[in-house]
């Protein structure tokens, strides 16, 4: 999260909840600008052609000594894990109620509170404690959302009180699939990157207020359950980064401690929209750290330091995160391919594609990591004290609405380069897990060492590629 300015050089990122159908009118709402100063923004002197060349150098390395491992020794070491305790579930309806009421109570603060988004705790908790901080539990300790959600506390009461199947009174079409959750996740991806002022509190009280009322009467219609996998984009995103989490519990409540990406390792194909919709998540928070370099500034002829502000960006961010997303999935599909045609798979090529591309969850979970470290380090502050005085009263609910925010974490060339080291390393221990993930699903397609280790030659040399990538965004001069 954080404030946007339209005429200055430095912007921070936030975050919303659109619906596709109020994407124009808001864009057309007057809004005023805002702006503060930027916590991410560095322009790093660090040898970064070591750590570009290093990080490209690990994620080959592990390609080799996993294509040289037994596959059923590996197998059974990615598979071991370590009981603990049952925990059963039912106290999910109370805790989602409650979660609901804070909803409700953010609403009415973007509403009718204050007006600064450092401030405002609206959005302070959907861009930090939601978007950056609970994507990242979820990709530690498992599904945390199934109980937080706002939907399933009120979904249940109404379905008693009206009398509602839990299934639903409607059917969604099998070849739907999650193509609706797809379409709102791109909503949601251009409204935090491109729409002109996403970070206004009743700006994003609408929209966030409006997705719920929407995502709640599509629940009473096709079922909690249904619409969650298909259309609900948060609860699909949120399962998919669950996968990847080292707490799993099985279907008897017990919890249990496992390697990290064991529970992708169980996952079956995803269809075409889910494929779509990992590729997505990843290209969105590529391009948001793209959009904000030099580089593709110059390419629209902008002088980064007199940056014109969101709304001249519209039209080229547009472009841009459609741009990246389809390149990124044609990149992709074709090292599928090509993996395909070595290893002369008896597979289809959409099965290959529906397994390997949950290879992504480590990825894009690592540069969800880099990306938002230093907005959860300082905006989490600025929330902290925003929900002890959450209408701008003078109150101090929690004792924190005058604790003293520490900024300073991030400044200086001693937290620049800590920094960039752990951003730089998450995103390089993301990819050789995404190697190791998609050399388990390789040996599931091709028993044969051989053929798996060929099929997955081109996927690897993507993998690098993409390091590279990350690592250069990292390092290179942005606006913000």
């Amino acid at each position: 999260m954080s404030g946007r300015t339209e005429g200055g050089v430095v912007e921070r990122r936030p975050a919303g909840i659109p619906l596709i159908c109020l994407v124009t009118s808001l864009i057309l709402l007057p809004t005023p600008a805002l702006a503060h100063a930027s916590d991410r923004g560095h322009v790093l002197l660090l040898p970064t052609g070591y750590y570009l060349v290093g990080g490209a150098f690990a994620v080959a390395i592990s390609f080799l000594v996993l294509a040289l491992l037994p596959a059923n020794r590996l197998d059974r070491f990615w598979r071991r894990c370590l009981p603990l305790f049952a925990f059963g579930d039912a106290l999910r309806t109370a805790i989602s109620l409650i979660s609901f009421a804070g909803f409700a109570i953010l609403i009415a603060a973007g509403l009718f509170g204050s007006r600064d988004p450092l401030s405002n705790p609206l959005p302070l908790v959907i861009w930090t404690l939601l978007w950056a901080g609970i994507t990242l539990l979820q990709g530690v300790f498992g599904d945390l959302w199934s109980w937080l959600n706002p939907w399933v506390g009120p979904w249940r009461l109404a379905s008693r009180l009206f009398g509602a199947n839990d299934e639903g009174g409607w059917r969604l079409p099998r070849w739907l699939g999650c193509w609706p959750a797809v379409l709102l996740f791109f909503a949601f991806a251009w409204f935090e990157l491109i729409d002109p002022a996403p970070d206004d509190p009743a700006r994003l009280a609408l929209a966030a207020g409006l997705y719920w009322l929407f995502t709640f009467l599509a629940m009473l219609a096709f079922g909690h359950r249904q619409w969650s996998r298909s259309g609900e984009f948060l609860s699909v995103l949120f399962s998919m980064v669950a996968r990847f989490a080292i707490v799993e519990r099985d279907e008897n409540g017990r919890l249990a401690l496992c390697w990290p990406g064991a529970k992708l390792l169980a996952a079956e194909p995803l269809p075409t929209s889910g494929i779509a919709f990992l590729l997505l998540a990843l290209s969105s928070v590529s391009f948001d750290g793209l959009s904000k370099t030099f580089f593709w500034l110059g390419l629209f002829g902008i002088n980064p330091l007199e940056f014109p502000g969101r709304t001249a960006m519209i039209g080229g961010g547009t472009f841009g995160l459609v741009l990246t997303f389809a390149l990124l999935a044609a990149v992709f599909l074709l090292a599928v391919w090509l993996g395909h045609r070595l290893a002369r798979s008896d597979h289809t090529l959409g099965q290959a594609a529906g397994l390997l591309v949950w290879s992504i969850v480590p990825i894009a979970l690592a540069y969800h990591v880099a990306h938002y470290l230093t907005a959860l380090l300082v905006d989490g502050q600025y929330a902290l004290a925003a929900l002890s005085d959450p209408f701008a009263l003078g109150w101090n609910l929690f004792g924190t609405a005058d604790m003293q925010i520490e900024a300073g974490i991030v400044a200086g060339a001693g937290s620049a380069w800590w920094l960039w080291n752990v951003q730089a390393g998450a995103i390089i221990l993301g990819h050789v897990l995404a190697v190791l993930v998609a050399h388990s699903f390789a040996w599931r397609l091709h028993p044969q060492p051989a053929c798996a280790a060929l099929s997955q030659f081109p996927l690897t040399l993507l993998m690098i590629a993409y390091t590279v990538f990350g690592l250069w965004l990292l390092a290179t001069p942005t606006v913000g």
